[in-house]
């Protein structure tokens, strides 16, 4: 027995120092085998079997080293490894069982740390900000920094949610400063978000540049912050700016998968309906199975919705049915945008009918969402120009249609279908029920104001000064509103009129002496030029005076020159103002001197041929024939095509 157990623990004993050695160096492959040796001699070795558990997970094998410790049966002594195997996996509520399933309390602190990671990964803010509350409260080591940026990260997260507070968080790192803009942003405070990220953008540069990092590992670094950066500049409507960010860090190929999917999405948001084929390859990037666990299902949620939005753009009726029905069964949340997306696909089929049943059926089935399916209705029935059911879904809001708004709505509907009482009707009904119910919806000045217009143009003087009346109350200083009202009064109620007219202002008030002395002294009825010289002008006398015939002889108009040798006996020309080519006597010059050897007749005819079409030396055959003879050219030769002008002299001075 001796014999046989000195060689097996020197064989144990030299694969020990072989595992020690490669883990020091992080060969971690090698030192497998090393344990592989261990194995195959004790089997049973609790230290062989955790070391091997160990050096997968350092090789990133989780799910065979999550194999080997079900299979050896160590999930009661290995918790942490199965947990974080589990966790690594992407089985967040299985690694959470395991560790709430520990039969250990309290929680190592390592353990304590993995339950605080998979309540973030499982979207469990609160408690995982609880967690880290109490793990920083509690502890005291290296890494106090990572945990207030964790915590950071939390309270990101958690500022989705405009009714629940978010904890101070420090700024000290560039990760810090990332999380307290992302804090901003998610509190729609752009501005405050973007100049947060410039700061941690610059902060991280100078910190990976002191650590000595390459230039590929600063970019992969700075490309979280840029892509976040894009998205605040985006929100603040600088689309060009965003989009020239998310295409440079698209262009590094960076290996974080959500980034990618981040980036493309809001790519293809910018893009809306062009550069579809641009849209489907990044949509089909950030739906990528690699970057499913790495984001948020609200990060999902958006990337199905915009791909359905997608499909809606490139009118592909088919795929957007198949898409929002798939959406609706992943996030029931959304199903009313679902809906609404295949109902436009079915309008842009000219489907109006089957989208009103749908969005009628969704309605009846969710009441919560029954007032704005009924606008959907509403849209698609004026689409198709049936005013007439628009204006009844309208009625059928109940109390509703009182809103200011759809007040509006109706009354412009029955006016485009020439039902002037049933507007009037409307608008006095919505005055009656406001003062009844004292209802308080804002500033209903205007509707006040367009009811007391339309019915005064109506003739409902009453009912005109019954509004007018409720906007005295919400602007008892307005003059006109006061003015209005004396005029309603007046067409009924005359003795109201009077003394309603005793609280406008009296005509002295409104108006001085001096004012009206400058209004009429005021030069803005004339033109620039006679303002001018009115101002210019010096104060005359009265027009009674001498001084006064003076000036008007002054301005008396001159005679005009008359031309040299002019006879008043003699007529003037009547077409002297007609241009010379106009006048009667007109003959056009013939071309020059050479107009004498110019050949006519057809081309190539011999020159002695030429009189007998010269129709100039020939005598007028016909006492009839009219006195100009009528010349028709012949079609022009190939190169006189272009010059239709003829010869033009040249001006003196060119050559």
């Amino acid at each position: 027995m001796s014999k046989d157990a000195n060689p097996k623990e020197a064989l144990i004993k030299a694969a020990y120092a072989d595992v020690h050695k490669f883990g020091n160096n992080q060969e971690f492959d090698k030192a497998v085998k090393a344990v592989n040796r261990i194995l195959g001699v004790a089997p049973d070795d609790q230290t062989a079997l955790h070391c091997k558990v160990v050096c997968l997970m350092q090789l990133s094998k989780f799910d065979e080293a999550h194999r080997f410790i079900e299979k050896n049966r160590l999930a009661t002594v290995l918790i942490f490894e199965k947990a974080y195997c589990e966790y690594r996996l992407n089985k967040h509520l299985q690694a959470l069982k395991t560790i709430d399933d520990a039969a250990m309390q309290p929680l190592p602190a390592k353990l304590k740390e993995l339950r605080t990671q998979i309540l973030y990964r499982l979207e469990r803010y609160e408690d995982c900000l609880d967690a880290y509350k109490e793990i920083i409260k509690n502890s005291s080591d290296d890494y106090e920094d990572e945990r207030r940026t964790n915590l950071s990260a939390v309270a990101a997260n958690l500022a989705l949610d405009k009714d629940k507070d978010v904890p101070e968080v420090p700024e000290d790192t560039y990760e810090q400063y990332f999380n307290s803009a992302c804090i901003q942003s998610n509190r729609q405070k752009f501005v405050e978000a973007e100049r947060k990220l410039r700061t941690s953008e610059k902060l991280c540069r100078d910190f990976l540049e002191e650590e000595g990092a390459s230039e590929e590992e600063i970019l992969e670094e700075l490309d979280v912050i840029r892509v976040q950066l894009a998205y605040c500049l985006q929100q603040q409507g600088k689309i060009k700016e965003a989009s020239v960010i998310y295409a440079e860090c698209l262009r590094h190929k960076p290996k974080d998968a959500a980034l990618v999917a981040v980036a493309s999405n809001n790519t293809v948001v910018i893009n809306k309906d062009q550069n579809v084929f641009d849209s489907k390859k990044k949509i089909r990037a950030a739906m990528a199975d690699a970057c499913e666990p790495k984001l948020t299902s609200r990060q999902k949620q958006t990337i199905a919705l915009n791909n359905c939005l997608l499909a809606l753009y490139t009118n592909s009726s088919d795929q957007v049915q198949q898409l929002t029905q798939k959406l609706t069964q992943s996030y029931p949340q959304v199903e009313f945008e679902a809906l609404l997306i295949r109902c436009s696909q079915l309008a842009k089929d000219k489907k109006h009918k089957e989208a009103i049943e749908q969005l009628n059926k969704f309605a009846s089935a969710h009441k919560t969402h029954e007032f704005i399916s009924k606008f959907a209705i509403i849209q698609l029935q004026l689409l198709q120009g049936n005013r007439k059911d628009a204006i009844e879904t309208l009625l059928s809001l109940g109390e509703a249609k009182y809103k200011p708004g759809i007040v509006s709505a109706l009354v412009s509907l029955y006016l485009g279908t020439d039902n002037k009482p049933a507007a009037s009707a409307l608008l006095k009904s919505a005055v009656d029920w406001y003062k009844q119910n004292n209802v308080s919806s804002g500033d209903l000045s205007d509707m006040w104001r367009q009811a007391a217009e339309f019915h005064l143009r109506g003739g409902a003087s009453e009912t005109a000064a019954s509004s007018l009346e409720e906007l005295l109350k919400l602007k008892p200083n307005d003059m006109k509103v006061l003015a209005q009202l004396v005029i309603a009064y007046a067409q009924f109620n005359p003795k109201r009129a009077l003394e309603i007219s005793r609280k406008l202002p009296k005509l002295e008030t409104l108006t001085t002496a001096s004012e009206i002395d400058a209004l009429e002294a005021a030069n803005w009825v004339m033109s620039a030029k006679a303002a001018k010289k009115t101002a210019n002008a010096k104060v005359e006398p009265s027009p009674s005076t001498p001084a006064t015939d003076k000036m008007k002889s002054g301005n008396r108009k001159r005679k005009g020159k008359l031309p040299k040798n002019y006879n008043a006996e003699v007529a003037p020309d009547p077409e002297r103002w007609l241009p010379k080519y106009e006048r009667t006597g007109f003959r056009k010059k013939r071309g020059g001197a050479r107009a004498k050897d110019i050949i006519k007749g057809s081309q190539g005819m011999a020159s002695g041929a030429a009189d007998q079409y010269d129709m100039s030396n020939r005598a007028n055959l016909n006492k009839n024939s009219p006195a100009t003879p009528v010349y028709q050219e012949p079609t022009p030769g190939p190169r006189q095509q272009h010059r239709k002008g003829g010869h033009k002299k040249k001006k003196g001075g060119r050559f």
